[in-house]
């Protein structure tokens, strides 16, 4: 059966909002080129087409053009440890422009990368939105990695792994923005989910500072439905905008091998759909990342189109007809 003759469509009040495709062409976060060509990719697996059957106004505003590298003004021994990051800084303030602006005029937006350093342009321009309207920001960060390194801590040196320590306020990481504003989230109002795979300096930062994470091993302890039902009762009672950051490497291997972080022992296919049915119920999805895609890794497309399904069951795709979502009006 082709994906596109199942049942479903998106809840009303999602679907009474302009969907916004932003492509980011972003690899430099990575040591391995390749994920800058995710944004086609995700075109050419039938992202729009889809979203439109499900009964979405979509709008495709393209791909970002690279911008011209930008000073970070990080201090020097903090610079040392970021690749890449005058381009990388250039990106970040990109992005965030475009997130805001399109939070601004009440798109949801879907930021189609690119590695996963895009986030920290676009969550920070959601979440500037969000303070400015008095609403509660809560990021679901779903990934093998806890992406919580600083310019002191990172193995790697590449910024793909720094978004969640410059998105809470690392001091270090703070002047990417320039003179933007930054409306830092608190580390419970974030939570990763599906980590496998955490560097040691990460694990005492997790620990220290409480950023919410949800490793592989307790969702085989406890399954999906118990965790992120959890999660989702407690973002209801708050009434958050949720944004939901979806990186391809939280799936197992074999079932995506299009990126170029890929860690054994992650999440099957039918748990992936369950997160996106479970978060489609919970009527919070306000901004959408999907990160890692590398097609110059993958085998004949198979990565993105499970990206595809995912972001359809995400948006209201279902085998049988289901009750109504309580999905709000923004």
């Amino acid at each position: 059966m082709d994906m596109l003759d199942t049942l479903g469509a998106a809840p009303a009040a999602m679907a009474s909002r302009v969907t916004t495709l932003l492509g980011i062409p972003l690899d430099l976060g990575s040591h391995t080129p390749g994920a800058r060509m995710g944004p086609a990719a995700l075109r050419i697996a039938g992202l729009a087409p889809l979203l439109q059957q499900l009964g979405c106004t979509v709008e495709d505003a393209g791909d970002l053009a690279p911008p011209h590298p930008k000073e970070s003004g990080l201090a020097p021994e903090d610079a040392a440890g970021c690749l890449h990051l005058e381009e990388v800084t250039a990106w970040t303030r990109l992005i965030h422009d475009h997130a805001y602006d399109l939070s601004a005029r009440g798109r949801l937006p879907i930021f189609l990368g690119g590695d996963h350093a895009l986030s920290m342009g676009s969550i920070s321009g959601v979440a500037r939105h969000c303070q400015e309207q008095g609403r509660e920001l809560a990021v679901l960060w779903i990934d093998a990695h806890a992406d919580f390194n600083t310019p002191e801590t990172t193995p790697s040196r590449n910024m793909h792994g720094m978004p969640l320590s410059f998105l809470t306020g690392e001091p270090r990481l703070r002047p990417l923005l320039g003179g933007r504003p930054l409306a830092p989230l608190s580390c419970g109002n974030i939570q990763v989910f599906g980590a496998r795979s955490i560097d040691l300096a990460e694990r005492r930062r997790i620990r220290e500072l409480g950023l919410g994470c949800t490793d592989m091993r307790a969702i085989d302890e406890h399954g999906v439905a118990a965790l992120l039902g959890a999660l989702i009762e407690e973002w209801r009672e708050r009434d958050v905008h949720l944004h939901v950051s979806l990186d391809v490497d939280v799936l197992d291997p074999s079932i995506a091998p299009g990126v170029g972080t890929t860690v054994p022992g992650g999440a099957t296919y039918r748990e992936a759909h369950l997160m996106m049915e479970m978060l489609c119920d919970s009527g919070l999805l306000g901004s959408l990342d999907i990160v890692e895609l590398n097609p110059f890794l993958d085998e004949r497309g198979k990565s993105a189109r499970v990206l595809v399904e995912l972001v359809a069951s995400l948006f209201g795709r279902t085998v049988l007809d289901r009750r109504p979502s309580r999905i709000r009006a923004f």
